[in-house]
């Protein structure tokens, strides 16, 4: 395997717990402020409609970034995840073409076909049916970014001459990362998209599936190198003794880990600056791209120690 210099990014809260409301200003301050610390992404959440009891307030992915996008000139900016079959995939290839510009490249796609069944049927869109409503929509995008004429019957949608422009700054398009757990969707990673995206995974479970990425990748002629490896991790800084009860309770309270995956809250990086760097270096070792950090509640201290003490470690281990 070639060996890549891990990249470092960190997650919004574009999300909170209700009573609780993110504060739209307050997200886009914060995405200038990541860009100042130096993380390489910022990586904004998607739902449109999140739980009944408790409920999740989030604003929407694309329009935070858009801002975050107008405030900054480096940091990259990411949807961590798009639930792609719940939007019409013409207005999202334009809507994403056009963030692409406004931030002059740095978008990177992260899409999935999302779990939450309640928010599929309050959008009319068939929740039996989204893998394959994901395989289309892949298709009509990535066609019209590309592609200076397109026509095509994809029920619902027609397209008869259908030309989008301007196309994406990024050539031949900006990166699409699946996310999901199975061998499906990870073939679909492999086949469809530029890589992989998941999600509160330990380095064992994240390289033996990335070895799957890779091998379904082979088969379908690509060189698996050339893929995108990304993994969210939740991460708190302090002595473990007062900090792993708490960190727990918010991972058990906020968080949901598909049965049907291997995402964990065992993922979690907990304890010193030294004990956290010690915790992530078996994920460096895998060879990953990028690590999205998910800091604890988003505090302020949290995010500014990871800034400013761990990544840099991490950085000097990698040179």
């Amino acid at each position: 395997m070639t060996k890549k210099t891990t990249q470092f990014g960190i997650a919004m809260r574009n999300f909170t717990r209700f009573p609780e409301m993110p504060s739209a200003a307050d997200l886009i301050d914060y995405g200038v402020r990541m860009e100042q610390l130096g993380f390489e992404s910022i990586w904004a959440w998607d739902h449109i409609l999140l739980g009944v009891e408790p409920n999740f307030p989030i604003h929407e992915a694309l329009l935070i970034l858009t801002a975050i996008a107008a405030r900054t000139t480096t940091i990259k900016i990411g949807t961590g995840i798009l639930v792609m079959p719940m939007r019409n995939p013409v207005i999202l290839a334009k809507e994403l073409a056009t963030l692409d510009h406004i931030s002059n490249g740095r978008l990177l796609v992260g899409a999935a076909v999302g779990w939450y069944k309640r928010e599929f049927d309050s959008l009319g869109v068939d929740f039996t049916k989204r893998g394959k409503i994901m395989e289309q929509s892949l298709e009509i995008i990535n066609r019209l970014w590309t592609e200076d004429k397109v026509s095509g019957d994809y029920p619902p949608y027609t397209l008869r001459g259908a030309v989008l422009y301007p196309k994406p700054v990024q050539k031949p398009r900006p990166p699409i990362l699946i996310g999901g757990y199975v061998d499906a969707v990870l073939k679909r990673a492999a086949t469809k998209g530029d890589g992989w995206l998941t999600y509160y995974y330990t380095a064992e479970s994240f390289a033996k599936t990335w070895a799957k990425v890779r091998g379904f990748a082979e088969e379908a002629g690509r060189n698996p190198d050339e893929l995108i490896s990304t993994n969210q991790l939740p991460i708190c800084i302090g002595p473990r003794a007062t900090i792993e009860a708490p960190m727990k309770h918010w991972l058990q309270t906020e968080w949901d880990y598909a049965s049907w995956s291997e995402s964990t809250m065992d993922s979690a990086i907990m304890g010193s600056v030294e004990e956290c760097v010690e915790q992530l270096e078996p994920h460096l070792a895998t060879g990953i791209d990028r690590i999205i950090f998910v800091p604890y509640k988003y505090e302020p201290e949290q995010v500014e120690a990871l800034a400013r003490e761990v990544v840099p470690r991490l950085r000097k281990k990698m040179a």
